[in-house]
């Protein structure tokens, strides 16, 4: 819902704008019976079935649960970067890339995510900028050699973003030395942001397991072929998409998770008589 133009989704070769995209979602959904609320989830309740979902104050009784809540990219929260998202700021180069043919671009982080869409966009981009707050990289040491080994990218480190420059598209970006307090500003056409990702998770906490980082565990079940791929750790629970992957981070991925996770939640229902 926050891209612009989407040129990596099957079928479509003249590419789709993402909110036009998760329409045509939507309708081939309900053609097919789908009933879809617009209601935010605020309880749930997993430790016994049927499960209890609670939505704007209603709560829905049900066997089984897919959780596809999918991960939020974390920004800047400047202003002008959250109002020209999908108009030159990005937190998907792979996503994004190509729209930065022949143009300069800034990417901001020191892990490797940063590392990885900076390479992605030198595919593309004249010249691409890592802007660091600190001198030293979180990244690993393969991907930053392999980073500073690459003639396109420049690094500007101990600085920090603090504004975003532009009316309708990304013009440029207000750098602060974070040292020296001093301001300047840089001429680019895109800012990508590579400072992680939130799973989408919280209202999970304590009913099924996650990682480290927050992201649902997937917990295969059973044995042999009929073995369920998409399982959580609570039975009759499934997981699909980014609330799980924090590896591709595709729109195409995500639908064939989504699509193995419907699949195993009919397969196990059926087995429940």
């Amino acid at each position: 819902m926050l891209t612009t133009d989407v040129e990596n989704y099957p079928g479509f070769p003249q590419g789709i704008l993402g909110p036009d995209l998760m329409q045509l979602f939507r309708k081939q959904a309900e053609r097919f019976g789908a009933e879809i609320l617009n209601e935010d989830v605020t309880l749930v309740n997993l430790k016994s079935r049927p499960f209890a979902i609670t939505a704007d104050g209603k709560s829905y009784q049900t066997q089984s649960v897919i959780i596809a809540t999918g991960a939020e990219a974390q920004w800047l929260n400047l202003e002008n970067e959250q109002r020209l998202i999908g108009r030159g700021v990005s937190s998907c180069a792979p996503c994004d890339a190509f729209f930065f043919k022949d143009k300069k671009v800034v990417v901001v982080g020191g892990g490797d995510s940063a590392m990885e869409e900076a390479l992605t966009l030198t595919k593309f981009a004249t010249e691409v900028a890592i802007i660091h707050r600190r001198d030293q990289f979180r990244a690993s040491k393969i991907m930053f050699d392999r980073t500073k080994a690459n003639k396109k990218i420049s690094f500007i480190l101990n600085s920090e973003v603090v504004d975003v420059l532009g009316k309708d598209k990304v013009e440029g970006v207000k750098v602060k030395d974070v040292k020296t307090g001093k301001e300047k500003d840089i001429a680019v056409d895109g800012m990508f942001l590579a400072i992680g990702h939130k799973p989408l998770s919280d209202i999970f906490k304590g009913h099924i397991e996650l990682d480290e980082m927050g992201y649902v565990r997937r917990i295969p079940q059973g044995d042999g072929p009929g073995k369920f791929q998409m399982t959580t750790s609570v039975e009759g629970v499934f997981v699909a998409g980014d609330v799980h992957d924090y590896h591709f981070r595709q729109a195409v991925t995500a639908a064939g998770y989504g699509s193995m996770a419907a699949l195993e939640a009919e397969k196990w229902i059926e087995s429940q008589e």
